[in-house]
């Protein structure tokens, strides 16, 4: 296992191109790059980020959802093309940075309206995965709250249709959802691509990893009885502390715990 940041920790505190640096200076051996908006999907960032990343290992991609992943989904033509299209810069810029694994929320849950058709998702989801190998990137669905794998059993069912889907955990986004964090793990198994992991303080509310209450050694207890060989993510919200300093505390936490359970350079 190793240890990693996602830059979406410095949400409105330091951009992609300053953040990249400072975790290279920090040592940080993995990092999750969070695209935050049409301007950053564009490959050109992505060439400007690869200059600053150093020797940083850049694992995986992220962007922000609701900008055309929900889209990819849409019955409307146009609709569907041009969220494609935007999929295919991301590509390209995963491609750039080396990242093997683009984090996906895939469709939002927002509107009352909402109507789960599981089957027709899954058959979509294995053309959105099949166009994301032809850049070398893996797919790999989060369990989110609010999107469409909120629930123990949604990345089975979308398994099934795509085989060469990942899956991406996320404790504090298990913790929203009221499920078990154990029983997503149970189920993505040795289909795991990562892991993002926050904190909780004893007042209920969100901090950096290390400075909650979460028992962090079950976590990797488990993680390692799975075969888990990947990065744990340090994935916070910019709230969570007061000085962007503190971030590099939590990570190394983590590459503590990730280098006592099997750390893999």
């Amino acid at each position: 296992m190793r240890a990693g940041i996602s830059t979406a920790t410095f949400f409105l505190r330091l951009n992609n191109e300053e953040a990249l640096p400072l975790l290279a200076e920090w040592g940080v051996g993995d990092a999750e790059v969070f695209l935050t908006s049409y301007s950053e999907y564009h490959p050109s960032f992505s060439a400007l980020l690869a200059q600053k990343k150093g020797a940083l290992r850049v694992h995986s991609v992220h962007v922000l959802n609701t900008q055309f992943e929900p889209q990819l989904y849409a019955a409307h033509p146009r609709v569907k093309a041009d969220a494609y299209a935007l999929l295919e810069e991301v590509m390209r810029s995963a491609q750039i940075l080396g990242a093997k694994y683009y984090t996906f929320h895939g469709v939002a849950r927002l509107k009352r309206t909402f109507k789960e058709d599981l089957p027709r998702v899954a058959r979509q989801t294995e053309e959105i995965s099949a166009f994301c190998r032809k850049f070398g990137v893996t797919l790999a669905y989060e369990n989110v709250e609010w999107a469409f794998y909120n629930r123990p059993g949604v990345f089975r069912e979308l398994k099934a249709a795509c085989p060469a889907l990942a899956g991406v955990l996320d404790i504090k986004q298990a913790r929203i959802s009221g499920y078990d964090w154990r029983d997503y793990l149970e189920e993505m198994g040795p289909s795991l691509a990562h892991v993002h992991v926050s904190d909780l303080a004893s007042d209920g509310k969100m901090c950096l990893a290390g400075r909650g209450t979460f028992d962090f050694d079950e976590l990797f207890r488990r993680l390692a009885g799975a075969g888990f060989d990947g990065p744990v993510i340090v994935e916070s919200y910019s709230t969570d502390y007061a000085s962007p300093a503190e971030v590099r505390g939590a990570y190394e936490f983590i590459a503590e715990k990730a280098e006592r359970y099997g750390a893999k350079k």
